[in-house]
């Protein structure tokens, strides 16, 4: 299996150092590594440096206030320096669970124009860019990508209605699925839309999950239970689902 959508830096060393030594005997293969700022990235890239699984991808989390100008340019000059050692751009995407927390209306401009120098980006460079769109903030993302004739896009923890789902697969976008298929009707229903040729399964570590894994340790092989699941949905065989999933983002992620 590959994760692919994890956010390695932000586990405590003892833990990180746990789950990496625990990957082989897991059956996970490789985990792709989303930066949530500057400082993120670099301690992705210094990771990946020491262990060739992890596969970081360099970016700025809309979930967060707006960065200055200067910000943005030193994190653009960053990526570019570094573009070689990147197998992505994100996350990166538009600040949804933000705007309904907040009491004030949110400004979304500067959200979409920063979104829309990461896509630039990830054309220039010719590299997939993992996004974090949901719901209505999905149409906005899609209307960017098309604009900039991006194949290459990953829609993380993706949630959004049939009209959305349609276009993301008329496009042929990717998904990732995350634990919370075991218990989520939401998203089961979803893996029951999209073509398992266009799927991929994340953890979102160290994110929580509910169900099953209440108060556990977000890892890696809880995405063992995922392919379980996503299989029993598409009325396959586990194994052909994995190798499925598998062979997804190898190919997407071209490792």
């Amino acid at each position: 299996m590959i994760d692919a959508h994890i956010h390695l830096d932000f586990y405590e060393e003892e833990d990180r150092n746990e789950i990496l030594d625990g990957l082989s005997e897991n059956g996970v293969e490789s985990l792709i590594a989303v930066s949530f700022d500057l400082p993120s990235c670099i301690k992705n890239q210094q990771l990946s440096l020491k262990d060739h699984r992890i596969k970081p991808a360099f970016g700025f989390h809309p979930e967060q206030d707006i960065p200055t100008t200067k910000e943005i340019e030193e994190l653009f000059i960053w990526m570019e320096r570094h573009v070689d050692e990147m197998i992505a751009v994100g996350e990166v995407g538009l600040p949804y669970y933000k705007k309904i927390a907040s009491e004030e209306p949110l400004s979304y401009e500067p959200y979409i124009n920063l979104l829309e120098q990461f896509i630039a980006f990830a054309t220039k460079w010719q590299k997939p860019i993992v996004l974090h769109a949901v719901y209505e903030d999905a149409q906005i993302a899609c209307d960017l990508l098309e604009k900039y004739g991006v194949t290459k896009a990953h829609f993380h923890w993706f949630k959004g209605d049939d009209v959305i789902v349609k276009r993301l697969i008329k496009n042929g976008y990717m998904i990732s699925i995350t634990p919370d298929c075991l218990y989520e009707s939401e998203i089961q229903k979803i893996i029951c839309q999209y073509p398992l040729e266009s799927m991929m399964i994340e953890t979102d570590g160290p994110w929580p999950f509910e169900g099953p894994f209440t108060e556990q340790r977000t890892e890696p092989k809880m995405m063992a239970h995922s392919v379980q699941k996503i299989a029993q949905l598409k009325q396959l065989s586990t194994e052909e689902t994995r190798q499925v999933l598998y062979e997804n983002t190898k190919k997407f992620y071209r490792i």
